[in-house]
């Protein structure tokens, strides 16, 4: 069965991902990078996280960022041509068959991937096969049902029911941050530390954009796409969650926080 991204490549999805750090999104690895290592970079997106992995590395290093469809690369390339990172290269493939030597590379991080695969074990078995004995492999995911929001929304509350259900519909894992110790196990990983770590939407900068960014997304991505086509929502409906983000990303004591589960395999 063929795996679905649930949130597409629309503009405000790459937007939303455009502005990922490896600071915020991969500070449990960054402690284990050194110069001169090999890193391979799963479902990079726009690439943001990957130049930052770059940069960890060093000049003597070496990073490839993969996606399995072309358009994010184009964004990936563009924002290595503006950092002036020339050395950091981007590619298509298949993260399931990895068109890579076994043991090619020190280092295969993979962030918010694994929740949208059919199979994460068979991934995780492939990313480890491509690391190098002594290596890291290193994943980070979120749970959905670990969302939280103040204050309380109707429209929010089905906006995570309708996309908690999308993702069943594809046999996908939404609440995948509790299921990676559990998935590195069945892949025969054992030597593994295991960490979680909060995004928090709390001032009102940031709640302003990530209620803008979602209020878009209702509307405009793949998953807006996917609801109606499956008759899980209308046009109406989407516009009214829409809404109820926009709200939400303006009042004055609006906070929003997600958990995020990590693995640490060392191979």
């Amino acid at each position: 069965m063929a795996d679905v991204y649930l949130h597409g490549h629309h503009t405000s999805v790459l937007a939303s991902h455009g502005v990922r750090t490896a600071a915020d999104s991969a500070a449990y690895l960054l402690p284990h990078l050194r110069a001169g290592q090999r890193v391979l970079d799963v479902g990079c997106g726009p690439g943001t996280i990957t130049l930052d992995l770059a940069e960890a590395v060093g000049p003597s290093g070496a990073v490839l960022g993969v996606e399995n469809v072309p358009d994010p690369l184009v964004q990936a390339r563009s924002n290595a041509a503006a950092r002036g990172d020339h050395r950091t290269q981007f590619e298509l493939a298949d993260v399931l068959a990895l068109p890579y030597a076994a043991g090619a590379f020190d280092v295969v991080h993979a962030h918010q991937v694994l929740q949208h695969l059919t199979d994460p074990v068979g991934a995780l078995r492939e990313m480890a096969r491509v690391t190098r004995p002594g290596g890291l492999v290193a994943v980070r995911d979120v749970d959905y049902a670990s969302m939280v929001w103040h204050p309380a929304s109707e429209g929010m509350t089905r906006w995570l029911d309708l996309y908690r259900r999308l993702a069943h519909l594809n046999h996908a894992e939404p609440d995948a941050g509790r299921h990676l110790l559990a998935w590195a196990h069945a892949a025969g990983l054992t030597r593994l530390t295991p960490s979680a770590s909060l995004w928090t939407y709390a001032t009102p900068e940031q709640c302003a954009w990530w209620g803008g960014v979602w209020a878009r997304r209702a509307l405009e991505s793949t998953f807006a796409t996917q609801a109606v086509e499956r008759g899980l929502a209308t046009p109406e409906e989407l516009a009214e969650v829409g809404a109820a983000w926009q709200a939400w990303s303006t009042h004055p004591d609006a906070w929003f926080a997600m958990t995020h589960a990590e693995v640490l395999a060392h191979i």
